[in-house]
């Protein structure tokens, strides 16, 4: 039997909707590290006392793995109109400076004063610093001010980063299913799949 993989959407009625906040991690769920932009670990063309991370923030259709009590193991993923829609919408919201530790605790003096969508591969800054991303991903620049936090990126023990926030489960949204109607389509994926 093949895992589920639910698509996560932006529900635009919702009254909490979006990106919440940037968590800095060791293990990015979406398994891409970012680069530390300081000194000449990187060829930017930035003073020695800038502290920057660079990264994705959200790849699409990138299969994210879940656990949980509700459905078990599973997969997520977001199209290409939501991480542009998330991206957005975490601006416009003024979260810039909406930060977590290993989504445990907020964190001061972080900030993001980058975003941008990979459009064109060859001419996308990713291409300046090697960093191959499918197109449609979200790109995060994150100026770091916290020493604690860049005490751990020079330890290696902050590689990427993860996102916050609050996406609707799309099969949910386009219908609310019965425990029946549930137990029927497991019946019928698990037919389907053999």
């Amino acid at each position: 039997m093949s895992m589920q993989i639910i698509e996560l959407v932006i529900d635009e009625d919702s009254e909490y909707v979006g990106v919440e906040a940037v968590s800095v991690v060791e293990q990015p769920a979406i398994e891409v590290d970012f680069i530390a932009l300081k000194n000449q670990e990187v060829k930017l063309k930035v003073d020695n006392e800038r502290k920057l991370l660079l990264g994705p923030a959200l790849i699409p259709n990138k299969q994210i793995f879940r656990k949980d009590d509700d459905y078990g193991e599973y997969y997520i993923f977001f199209s290409k109109d939501t991480v542009v829609k998330a991206s957005q919408l975490f601006l416009k919201s003024y979260r810039q400076s909406s930060a977590t530790f290993e989504h445990e605790h907020s964190i001061e003096g972080m900030t993001v004063v980058e975003s941008w969508i990979v459009e064109n591969k060859e001419k996308d800054k990713t291409s300046l610093y090697g960093i191959d991303v499918p197109l449609g991903t979200w790109m995060i620049s994150m100026k770091v001010e916290n020493e604690d936090v860049w005490s751990e990126v020079k330890e290696g023990k902050i590689k990427g980063f993860s996102i916050e926030g609050h996406f609707a489960d799309k099969l949910q949204m386009s219908k609310e299913l019965t425990p029946d109607e549930r137990t029927l389509n497991a019946i019928k994926e698990i037919v389907k799949n053999g």
